[in-house]
């Protein structure tokens, strides 16, 4: 299976958090001045609990980012001290193992977590454990929020078709389709799906695939070559 989005994983700003205003009206006054003391301790623990939160969420960015480059890290016999390095894939596929499943145990229900959930299902993948691999994407799917749940989604349809389950697949790339996220486009589904489909649906395939080919650019350009294909008696 392709490595899907490893370089997406390095440009991807993370999704940005938007910072609640509190106001309050200016009636009630004794009330306010008799519990004015509790409220500025509530919003106080709320300031508190913020940035708490905003730190814990650095601290996870940072383990995340640790772990990715561990997982884009070379194999070589002469370590370059400027990069990440190890003598062995052996090495490499424990260190992978170890980071990623630490932020997915220590972090459960963050977005992180769900990040990491993907890269173990593509590493799985990578390495022809399917099963595994579809353990983690689904966890992914579950945990990686709008942006990477339709891509873990995208990544299991490749699974599923590698072990010869089109519907499972078919299933998991509509819905991508219906619901695509900036690092899983609708156009990537609908391209992965027609292959799928052109296997027993020459017909359908032709169909998701026409509205592509009067697009521009990559996805066009695979569209049109894909209708060629199907085209052949």
């Amino acid at each position: 299976m392709d490595r899907l989005t490893r370089h997406e994983l390095k440009t991807d700003k993370f999704v940005q958090e938007v910072a609640q205003t509190v106001s309050f009206i200016d009636q009630h006054k004794a009330a306010f001045i008799r519990y004015g003391s509790i409220v500025l301790a509530l919003i106080v623990l709320g300031v508190g609990f913020y940035y708490f939160n905003q730190s814990r969420r650095t601290a996870r960015q940072a383990e995340l980012s640790k772990a990715m480059r561990t997982y884009n890290a070379l194999i070589s016999d002469s370590p370059d001290p400027r990069t990440i390095s190890f003598p062995t894939q052996e090495a490499r596929q424990e260190a992978i193992k170890k980071e990623l499943g630490a932020i997915v145990s220590q972090h459960s229900g963050s977005e992180e977590a769900g990040i990491a959930s993907y890269l173990l299902g593509a590493n799985a993948a990578d390495q022809g454990d399917l099963e595994e691999a579809i353990k983690h994407l689904t966890l992914a799917i579950e945990r990686g929020g709008s942006n990477y749940g339709p891509l873990a989604r995208l990544a299991l349809a490749d699974v599923y078709a590698a072990q010869g389950k089109s519907a499972e697949a078919e299933k998991e790339l509509r819905a991508v389709i219906a619901k695509p996220s900036p690092l899983a486009s609708k156009e990537q589904a609908t391209l992965s799906l027609a292959r799928i489909l052109a296997r027993t649906n020459r017909d359908e395939a032709m169909k998701l695939l026409e509205p592509l080919r009067t697009e521009t650019g990559a996805a066009s350009r695979a569209a049109i070559s894909l209708l060629a294909e199907l085209s052949q008696p």
